[in-house]
């Protein structure tokens, strides 16, 4: 994408919103909408020229192209900024890029978040933002590493040494020598990306994950304007009173106060123990913001850690079983062969619906991840490849056929936890619709959920008496 020398004027008049497709400006073959502004140089400190396009990314959102060059010094330089809001919620991308597909997906890296490649165990620091590829990462981190090299030999030849494998190895990467490897990038403003694929899959080599921000994350970002706030942060004993002395009862409402994700002002998170029938007790929370109007429901579990997982199988043949009640845990991995979808633990956080509601929340997040933010005509955007969109287009035809009731299909939910349910429709007696099945967790499962070095018993010998030293002696 390139812009001649002549200042250009925007026309107000083309279009309700300033950002626009790249596809859409090639098309017109008219005015760019690129704005020139003077600024000051900071390595010469003559006035340059900064260059900004206002673009709607495919998939993503709005960000700000930067484009600054000095006629002075000639010093260039050009970035990427989030033009929306900061997300509710931070995000985490993890990708294993296993052939040439996956090393050329696109990337968004806004100034804050941390891009690794986990393979070498190195990331790339906060302070720049960028729109590249994974390549283009890849690359960027070589260079600087490589560029020091000669510098670091005769300064720290010690840290010279101890690079020389890794860049080797970047190298190796680069030459398409390396696969696979996994990268991820993580981001607590959730305005950092990595380009999802129709050929992803089992949802095994591509994860997302998002996350509430913690109140250090917020001060940062510079959103925590209150600086009380952070008292508020999981003060249960205060406001419910001592566990010990005072009883949780079924169905009545608790408020206790929180820190809005959203807002960073006090606000209140209700809670209620609800007890399923065959199943166990479960707490529903939800966060009312008055200050912003933020809104979120989520639904935990608690007791012991089982010895085993368990693992939850359900066709659905008819419209009934699509309202069955369904409670997906925090924990819970969701898949279905007919649907081609593939759920991670986390992803949707704990949810207790129906079948129906919880196919309609993952239909929503997909598109809303896939097609443009604006896209009411599900075109997924001009950089999207024709054989793409058919693909996607085909995966929420059937989502929604299956959301209708117009399709069978099985699904499993996969809980290391146990702490996954669906309703039996013919309870007490056994459904021949439910599949029920306990497993043994994985290591992989093992250590996600921190059991794998837990000691559980004996742990009280390990600790030392104060002062057995002075009485041995």
């Amino acid at each position: 994408m390139s812009a001649n020398g002549d200042k250009v004027v925007l026309d107000n008049n083309t279009s309700e919103s300033q950002f626009q497709k790249p596809g859409d400006l090639v098309e017109r073959n008219e005015d760019t909408g690129v704005m020139q502004v003077e600024s000051l140089c900071m390595n010469c400190h003559e006035n340059g020229t900064t260059k900004l396009l206002l673009l709607r990314v495919p998939f993503f959102r709005d960000i700000i192209l930067e484009s600054f060059e000095c006629p002075y010094c000639h010093f260039k330089d050009n970035s990427v900024k989030s033009a929306g809001q900061i997300q509710e919620q931070g995000s985490k991308y993890t990708l294993d890029v296993l052939n040439e597909d996956d090393f050329q997906r696109q990337v968004i890296r806004s100034d804050i978040s941390i891009f690794k490649v986990e393979t070498l165990g190195i990331e790339m620091p906060k302070g720049e933002s960028q729109l590249t590829t994974v390549e283009g990462v890849i690359q960027k981190i070589h260079q600087s590493l490589a560029n020091e090299q000669p510098l670091r030999k005769i300064q720290a030849p010690e840290l010279h040494d101890a690079l020389v494998p890794i860049i080797e190895k970047l190298e190796k990467i680069l030459a398409r020598e390396g696969f696979p490897f996994t990268v991820s990038l993580d981001d607590p403003t959730g305005n950092s990306w990595i380009a999802p694929s129709a050929n992803d899959k089992g949802g095994t080599n591509y994860r997302r994950r998002d996350y509430p921000r913690t109140h250090e994350q917020n001060e940062e970002l510079g959103i925590a304007a209150d600086p009380e706030a952070v008292k508020h942060e999981g003060n249960m004993t205060e406001a419910a009173g001592d566990p010990e002395d005072s009883e949780i009862v079924d169905g009545k409402v608790y408020t206790l106060p929180a820190e809005c994700p959203g807002c960073t002002k006090a606000c209140a998170v209700n809670m209620k123990r609800v007890t399923i029938p065959y199943f166990k007790e479960v707490f529903l929370w939800g966060t009312n913001c008055d200050h912003c109007g933020y809104r979120t429901s989520e639904v935990k579990t608690g007791g012991e850690v089982p010895e085993k997982g368990k693992k939850i199988t359900l066709k659905v043949e008819n419209e009934v079983d699509l309202s069955r009640d369904i409670l997906k845990s925090d924990t819970c991995a969701l898949h279905s062969d007919e649907l081609e979808v593939t759920v991670q633990p986390g992803t949707l956080g704990g949810r207790f619906t129906t079948v129906e509601g919880l196919l309609t929340e993952i239909r929503d997040q997909l598109h809303g991840q896939i097609f443009d933010i604006d896209d009411t005509s599900r075109t997924g955007g001009d950089s999207m490849p024709t054989s793409d969109k058919d693909k996607w287009d085909r995966f929420f035809s059937r989502l929604e056929s299956a959301i209708k009731g117009d399709m069978k299909f099985v699904i499993t939910l996969q809980d290391p936890m146990a702490n996954s349910y669906v309703q039996n429709l013919c309870a007490p007696a056994p459904d021949h619709q439910l599949v029920i099945e306990e497993y043994t967790r994985t290591e992989e499962e093992e250590d996600d959920l921190g059991l794998k070095d837990m000691k559980t018993e004996g742990y009280e010998n390990d600790v030392e008496p104060a002062g057995g030293d002075e009485q041995k002696s």
